[in-house]
């Protein structure tokens, strides 16, 4: 019966909306102009410019931007040139914002668990004018502190205001910053002290504590300047004897006072050494001279769209390539920053008190970067929210959904479903947020199209490296399309070489295939203390740097890159199929059951077999539609009836994906831990470490071939 309401009640909706349609039709034409949509999204973007039968270069068609312009006007070619510039023409507009924190209380949760909650308050604002002077003071403070005797110094500290304060103070003393990721372990923070040979780090007051192990292994470290907590005063006891311990405001204080002179720096000058995240291996330093990044920058500023009242949140690492350049372009447009973290960000983080308002909900932020796991899980949560919100609630939605994309292939767009089913989604995010800069890795077409349509944003998609400084190719803000990266952005080219292992031409139709090669000035000069690898992968041709990046991409007629491989991610099975390892985990990633799975390929074997960290949730209902009883989640996830189940839900969505039968893992393995980034299993960008995953889990990928 109830079956049956839902089904008439949805009919009934279906029905006044095609009545809906029929009257408003000639309205929403004249006033949305879809034609023009279609006709910009197909717009060319790139053109060859050189090809043979083994290459083609595509470079960009459009003219340079305004803001462009102007920093080739004023002849602006270092991050220090920049902030002071735009301090002048930005003055007291809002520029970095921190959460206040009243409180951190215990609240004890319905399990009888304990968490700490945060209390929070409004934003408190410095101006760009504020960030100027007290980047100039804390780079004064660590002169007249003697902490500038070596070229390097190293950030390891989580994203926050003083980040980029420190290193933009480090950028007028022409100190080059290393970039740490905060959740890497004691070695790897040891062995980019080491390497980098600093004696002075600057850390934060939450990382602090780990410098009492640390200090024994980097004999080099004299100084440790650290970010204070808003409530707790920090514990200096039981440091290594000899080094000091500096807060942060005790920098800037000295400075305050100091009469020594800023040293600036040249174009060509170093000004980060960024260690990549190490998906294929040991993290290498990679150098960016003040050059790439303003290169990277002038790119940027001409391929996404800034608008005068927007505003962007801060949280993702960083000390990755994509977040430094996204924040870097707000600095430079005159966009407010506020920071933020994954445990504060919405109303219901784990961090957020009840009754207190999580970041999003204060800041109401326009604009944020975010990695493809972070929008696989908006769209994973959505889908679960609906689905306990009754059959009712889900039948709607369904129909919503379906006609939304209908309508937005066609060019249009859907005011009033916008305003009343879907602005619950959007709410979540502050309610006024219109773009998400995706990148770190390909994401998949239904996880773009969902986030677009349910929380009503832009979602564009870019391509680029560390070693080319995050830059290679950006969405045109007018494409519409989903799973390509976008065309070449101003002043980079690319290059497509024929991968003829694989089979992959640019000869190829109907679209020119072959391995991804980047020149411009955005390229590194190279990794740091690796002469032979730098070689390998970085050459001159014709006056320009270029990068050999081991992705695989498909140029398509407009100009814009897909991506469809990735040379390391290749396995060629037993009867000669190639199977890209990378593209199978981005489509099974988008089942609802798979929080992240790993695809390992034997080249011995006839097919793949696949590790699935499993969605809780969803294995308990696959137990309870079995009749199976459990008594902890490692007990179900070792359960050879729900492993076969997750296999069968896994076949069934690759049907959905077109994967190819040889494609489609035979077996799988669900693992009860959730891979991070400080179990070395995952970057920093939350993106795959193959080898060590593999590693890790060799005697289950053993046991899945035997079985």
């Amino acid at each position: 019966m109830d079956n049956m309401w839902i089904t008439g009640t949805v009919g009934a909706i279906k029905a006044l909306s095609y009545v809906y349609d029929l009257f408003t039709f000639p309205v929403y034409l004249l006033l949305q102009r879809p034609w023009e949509k279609r006709k910009r999204s197909r717009r060319i973007k790139a053109k060859p410019v050189e090809k043979d039968d083994h290459f083609v270069i595509y470079r960009n068609i459009d003219p340079i931007g305004e803001m462009h312009s102007q920093l080739e006007n004023q002849k602006i070619d270092t991050l220090e040139a920049m902030l002071k510039w735009v301090a002048s023409v930005h003055g007291n507009k809002r520029c970095l914002g921190t959460r206040q924190i009243f409180a951190d209380e215990d609240e004890i949760q319905p399990n009888g668990r304990v968490f700490k909650k945060y209390k929070m308050g409004e934003y408190q604002w410095k101006s760009f004018t504020e960030v100027e002077q007290t980047a100039a003071s804390f780079g004064r403070g660590l002169s007249d502190l003697g902490l500038t005797a070596r070229k390097n110094i190293v950030v390891f500290a989580e994203t926050r205001a003083e980040w980029m304060i420190a290193a933009h103070a480090c950028f007028k003393q022409n100190l080059t910053i290393v970039t740490i990721y905060s959740t890497l372990g004691d070695d790897a923070i040891a062995h980019g002290i080491n390497e980098t040979e600093v004696d002075t780090v600057i850390t934060s007051f939450d990382l602090l504590p780990k410098f009492k192990k640390i200090l024994a292994k980097t004999p080099d470290v004299k100084n440790i300047v650290f970010m204070e907590d808003q409530l707790k005063i920090a514990d200096i006891s039981g440091f290594k004897e000899g080094v000091r311990i500096i807060p942060f405001q005790e920098v800037i204080s000295v400075g305050n006072k100091s009469s020594a002179p800023s040293i600036p720096p040249k174009g060509d000058d170093t000004a980060i050494i960024m260690y990549t995240s190490g998906s294929t291996g040991v993290p290498k330093g990679v150098l960016l001279s003040h050059k790439n990044v303003i290169a990277t920058l002038k790119a940027y500023c001409d391929a996404v769209v800034i608008e005068n009242d927007d505003v962007f949140m801060g949280y993702l690492p960083l000390a990755h390539v994509f977040e430094l350049l996204s924040e870097s372009v707000c600095l430079l447009n005159g966009v407010p920053i506020g920071y933020s973290s994954p445990l504060t960000m919405i109303d219901s983080s784990s961090k957020i008190m009840k009754g207190c308002k999580g970041d999003a909900s204060v800041l109401h932020p326009t604009c944020l970067t975010a990695v493809p796991l972070i929008l696989d899980r908006i769209s994973k949560g959505i889908n679960e929210k609906v689905k306990r919100a009754g059959p009712f609630t889900q039948a709607i939605f369904n129909f919503a959904y379906e006609y939304k994309l209908k309508w937005t292939k066609r060019g249009y767009d859907t005011p009033i479903f916008n305003r009343t089913i879907f602005n619950a989604a959007k709410q979540v995010l502050g309610g006024r947020m219109r773009l998400i800069l995706a990148g770190g890795a390909p994401l998949s077409p239904e996880t773009h199209m969902q986030v677009k349509l349910c929380l009503c944003v832009t979602v564009t998609q870019g391509y680029g490296l560390t070693e080319t400084c995050s830059c290679a190719t950006v969405m045109d803000a007018y494409d519409r399309s989903t799973g390509r990266v976008g065309a070449p952005t101003t002043g980079c080219d690319i290059m497509l070489e024929n991968w003829e292992e694989a089979g992959y031409r640019v000869t190829d139709t109907p679209n020119p295939r072959g391995e991804i090669v980047i020149g411009g000035d955005n390229i590194s000069a190279g990794y740091y203390k690796l002469p032979d690898k730098t070689k390998e992968d970085f050459f001159i041709r014709e006056g320009k740097r270029w990068f050999r990046t081991g992705d695989i991409g498909e140029v398509h007629p407009d100009g814009a890159i897909k991506i469809i491989d990735r040379k390391k991610d290749l396995v060629k099975l037993q009867f000669g199929e190639y199977v890209s390892l990378g593209k199978v985990e981005s489509e099974l990633k988008t089942c609802s059951l798979v929080e992240n799975i790993c695809v390992y390929g034997d080249a011995s074997k006839t097919y793949t077999v696949a590790l699935v960290v499993p969605n809780p949730r969803h294995l308990e209902d696959i137990a309870k539609n079995l009749g199976i009883t459990f008594s902890s989640f490692e007990e179900l996830c070792n359960n050879p009836r729900i492993e076969k189940a997750v296999l069968d839900a896994l076949v069934e969505h690759s049907k959905k994906c077109d994967l190819q039968k040889f494609e489609v893992p035979g077996a799988v393995k669900l693992v009860t831990e959730t891979w991070s980034p400080d179990m070395g299993l995952v970057t920093a960008a939350f993106k795959l470490k193959r080898k060590a995953v593999q590693d890790r889990y060799k005697h289950e990928i053993s046991r899945m071939y035997a079985s």
